[in-house]
């Protein structure tokens, strides 16, 4: 798991695990406190990650639910790293509280599956192209649009770590021809793509209109994160907020859909040729 600590994100993912496997057995929270001894109250805010687990509690609810000892070791530990500081820290009045726990799962995550049909991903904007897209979605107050750019920079720095976010990308066509602040702009974000996708941790494919229907259609943007220690989630953004999904079921949905997304695009060679090729034109 990353070295880019941050214990809110951390404690929802301990959180995460808990809930599952109390729901796999099944238990409600009434009958695991009658089991366990600890208090209803304490026992949801530890599924929600809303205050810091301690590995006593961790293990004793997990053996309650019949998890095995692998399985207690490994979140246990994990607890252990909760009080770590938030790196995003400096941003955080800038930065929508649904996105926090995002971008802090990301800094947790060893690898990422991003779908993205009309603009670059986050992690491979520049920083002109982010400012402008900022500026142009009218979601952040003008005089945040700078802080919430170095944010984004910030961020970005996932995939230069010590520990670097392995990145699989599919974007749209679409995106790298959207007009984003005047040639310049785009045509030196297209050249920054390019070099981004010949980094060995991070692969790029296009899906063109030609490349046909994929199951991708129906969804719109998606994230799917993997983790050295617990279970992959997978993320969607609304207009205003966001959803998790965290059922086994459900992530193995969208982990389908990226599997039919990587077959239906450009390969990497042919994606990264096509966004040199429009970034010569630009």
């Amino acid at each position: 798991m990353s070295t880019r600590m941050d214990p809110s994100a951390l404690r929802w993912l301990i959180g995460a695990e808990l809930s599952r496997y109390r729901r796999d057995v099944p238990m409600s929270l009434s009958e695991l406190s009658a089991e366990t001894g600890i208090g209803k109250p304490k026992l949801g805010h530890m599924e929600t990650g809303r205050y810091q687990q301690f590995p006593d509690d961790i293990a004793k609810v997990l053996r309650t639910c019949g998890a095995d000892q692998p399985t207690i070791e490994r979140l246990t530990s994990l607890a252990g790293r909760s009080d770590a500081k938030t790196w995003w820290a400096p941003w955080a009045n800038v930065v929508p509280d649904w996105f926090r726990t995002y971008v802090g799962l990301e800094g947790l995550a060893d690898g990422a599956f991003v779908f993205e049909s009309m603009v670059i991903p986050g992690l491979l904007q520049t920083e002109e192209y982010a400012q402008a897209l900022t500026l142009g979605t009218g979601f952040v107050r003008p005089d945040h649009a700078e802080r919430f750019v170095s944010f984004r920079q910030a961020r970005a720095r996932r995939l230069t770590d010590d520990e670097p976010l392995t990145l699989h990308a599919v974007i749209g066509e679409a995106a790298l021809r959207l007009r984003v602040n005047g040639d310049e702009t785009r045509r030196a974000q297209l050249r920054h793509l390019a070099d981004l996708a010949s980094l060995p941790h991070v692969t790029v494919q296009i899906i063109r209109p030609e490349d046909g229907p994929h199951a991708a259609g129906a969804i719109g943007k998606f994230v799917v994160l993997d983790f050295d220690r617990v279970r992959p989630i997978a993320y969607t953004e609304l207009v205003d907020g966001a959803m998790y999904i965290q059922d086994p079921d459900g992530v193995r949905t969208y982990t389908m859909v990226a599997d039919n997304l990587r077959q239906a695009a450009l390969s990497p060679a042919d994606s990264r040729a096509l966004i040199r090729e429009l970034a010569d034109a630009a």
